[in-house]
């Protein structure tokens, strides 16, 4: 089981005098960072804030620390170390490969998303539209937010180029079976991109075996710096036309990342492999960095499973709150939305009051909450919390919501 105390010792925030007594969930926005990754950037912009890859130490340095981010998360992941590159957000990286597809694609060709996303995976796909290629949307149900394989499997054909869909989306939290979507897109000749943000936190998935030819997620939602992350597998990268500088075409972890790199910040994405080394020795978990990564991954999602439970409990059974997505939680992930007769935004303005930090609103899925009836000007409240997350603060946000609703 996952010592709760050890891992909340790795996060400074829970030390601070400011922040006692205030149970973190809005996770689902930004996640708490880890002692490693403060370490590392700290270490950098003090010792190696100088241009990288120089012969001079600090340079040298400052160089190695770079590549060992990207070479140690992408092992965690099961991908090559040059398929793994890093972007200024997630929604920027996106906005690369929607050009990249443009220039790829042919008159006739279409893509599949989703009504499910969050709009910065799928804003960017949708503006081909305007540049004259089809894009059909894979909807979801409008009860419960979930997406039918056999939607998807109607809407596949010679013509489809591309299928992009979240791993889980940050309003309806059902954890999407990749594997499987992904099997259906390639049987179709489709290449598949994964919005990884909202599932990402709960544990790195392995890309490498699920198969997916793009896999997005953002560092400061598992416990890093401000970077979007991007896996993008060779045979995809290889093909697609480059989008950074002509003299970078060869090399595969530059050509999808136009803009200079922050060299500080992607230094110390380190600490986060730093973070589930340490989970994975306290814990006994051994083998490769892949295996360990899965065996961190198992671990989150256990504790974060044995927390949930309760909380869709509790909530499905007031009369008042629509819980949106599934209620069994282990299927999906800790990020709650609940559709409320007020709106969402004040009533977690009353939580804060009663200690516990929340988010009301749309959270750029005004597609998803759209599709199944809910108001976007009124939003959901939305509670979504992670490993660190401890019983007490699942039980003072509980009884937060008794005074509140």
């Amino acid at each position: 089981m996952l010592d709760i105390d050890f891992v909340r010792g790795q996060f400074p925030a829970f030390a601070q005098e400011s922040l006692q007594g205030q149970a973190f969930f809005e996770n689902a926005g930004g996640s708490y960072t880890c002692q490693p990754v403060i370490d590392r950037l700290t270490r950098f912009y003090t010792e190696r804030k100088v241009q990288p890859y120089a012969p001079y130490e600090a340079s040298r340095l400052g160089g190695e620390e770079m590549d060992e981010a990207r070479r140690r998360l992408a092992a965690m992941m099961g991908v090559e170390s040059d398929e793994l590159s890093f972007g200024p957000s997630t929604t920027q990286n996106t906005y690369v490969l929607a050009n990249a597809f443009r220039q790829f694609m042919q008159p006739g060709d279409a893509i599949v998303v989703t009504n499910q996303d969050h709009e910065a995976n799928t804003g960017p796909w949708r503006r081909l539209a305007d540049e004259g290629f089809e894009v059909r949307e894979w909807q979801v149900d409008p009860e419960t937010g979930h997406l039918d394989l056999a939607k998807l499997e109607a809407l596949l054909d010679e013509k489809v180029r591309l299928v992009c869909f979240p791993h889980c989306s940050n309003v309806v939290g059902e954890i999407n079976p990749v594997v499987e979507i992904t099997a259906l897109a390639h049987a179709a000749g489709a290449f598949v991109c994964v919005d990884g943000v909202s599932y990402a936190p709960h544990g790195l998935p392995n890309v490498g075996l699920m198969g997916p030819d793009i896999y997005l997620f953002s560092a400061y939602k598992t416990y890093g710096p401000h970077q979007g992350i991007m896996v993008m597998r060779r045979a995809l990268g290889e093909t697609l036309p480059n989008q950074g500088h002509y003299f970078n075409a060869g090399s595969l972890y530059k050509r999808f990342t136009p803009a200079g790199p922050d060299h500080a910040q992607v230094a110390a994405s380190a600490g986060m492999a730093d973070y589930a080394d340490a989970l994975a020795l306290h814990h006994g978990i051994t083998g490769t960095a892949a295996e360990k990564a899965t065996g961190v991954h198992d671990l989150m999602r256990a504790h974060e499973v044995k927390l949930l439970q309760p909380l869709l409990d509790y909530v499905s059974a007031k009369n008042s709150v629509r819980l949106i997505g599934p209620s069994h939680a282990a299927g999906r992930a800790p990020t709650v939305a609940l559709e409320l007769a007020q709106a969402g935004e004040p009533v977690a303005a009353e939580l804060a009051a009663h200690g516990v930090m929340a988010g009301g609103g749309d959270f750029y899925a005004v597609r998803a909450l759209k599709a199944m009836g809910v108001d976007p000007e009124k939003g959901v409240l939305r509670l979504s919390f992670v490993h660190y997350t401890s019983e007490a603060e699942v039980q003072q946000l509980m009884e937060a919501l008794d005074r509140v609703l």
